[in-house]
Parts: C-alpha cells; structure tokens; sequence
C-alpha cells in the first residue's frame, strides 16, 4: 500500500528554556541539519495545537501538559518552497508548505527522547546561537524572535 502524501501544512515549536536557551535536534536523514521540532498534520481538520503537541512528544519525549508545560501559539504563519529533496513526500505539483509557529518553556534538566527514525542528536544553546545552526530560514527566524514573541 502507497503511503499518503503529506499535509502541506504543518507546525513548528521552539523549545526553550527561561534563560532563552533553545534545544535543536539533528535530522536522521540529513547529518547537520539542526532544526526545532516540525511536523505535519496527520489529517486537514486536525487542530494545530494538537499537532504541535503530538510531534513534540513524538520528536523529544516531551508532554505538554497545559500546566507545567505549555505550548504557547503564536498566532503565525510561514510560507516557503518545499526543500526538492522532500518534495516527493508531498501530492504532485505541490511545492510550497504553510507552517505554524509555536513554542514551549520547559526546564532545562527535562529528558529528551529523540526519535531515532527522525534524529540523532541534540543540543542546547543560547538562542542567537541556534538560530546561526538551523538550516531552515524560518525557523532561524522564529528563533531570533523569540525574545520579542515572550515579551523580554
């Protein structure tokens, strides 16, 4: 059986610390591209926060509980060509994602799990630093607004 063709819609959450440091992970297939988590929807009416929770979870182990941790939307949308190396995921003819940007304040001693079909590491660093790491303009970007989004 085919599998699906990705949702070209998805999420991404910056995970943070209060200090503003910023936890990225390496994908699996392709070494040195850091990055926050991201994820697609697994169906068109699935709410956003529901994604975003889902792929944290799935990507670093993380639960957010509404409480303790919490994901916080930041009402923002990106649009930007799909990557051609991922573009067969994706129906044909479709070349451009929209993705929501989240992000998440977590302690700095909570265990990450990385799933090891998506990542095989990860890292914590000041935020100006991560955003010079990640491979993805956007989310270099939704990294450098961080301060701005948190009111700091």
């Amino acid at each position: 059986m085919d599998k699906p063709h990705k949702i070209p819609e998805s999420v991404l959450v910056v995970i943070h610390t209060s200090n503003l440091d910023v936890l990225l992970i390496e994908r699996a297939d392709k070494a040195g591209y850091w990055q926050s988590v991201t994820g697609s929807l697994d169906a068109v009416d699935e709410p956003l926060l529901t994604t975003a929770t889902r792929e944290l979870f799935e990507e670093t182990g993380i639960v957010a509980d509404g409480e303790r941790i919490a994901l916080r939307d930041w009402h923002l949308s990106n649009v930007y060509e799909i990557y051609p190396v991922w573009r067969h995921r994706y129906a044909p003819g479709v070349t451009h994602n929209t993705e929501h940007v989240f992000s998440v304040e977590v302690p700095r001693d909570v265990p990450i799990m990385l799933s090891p079909r998506e990542h095989t590491a990860h890292v914590w660093l000041p935020w100006l630093e991560a955003a010079d790491k990640c491979f993805s303009p956007s989310n270099a970007e939704a990294i450098l607004q961080l301060p701005r989004m948190l009111g700091r």
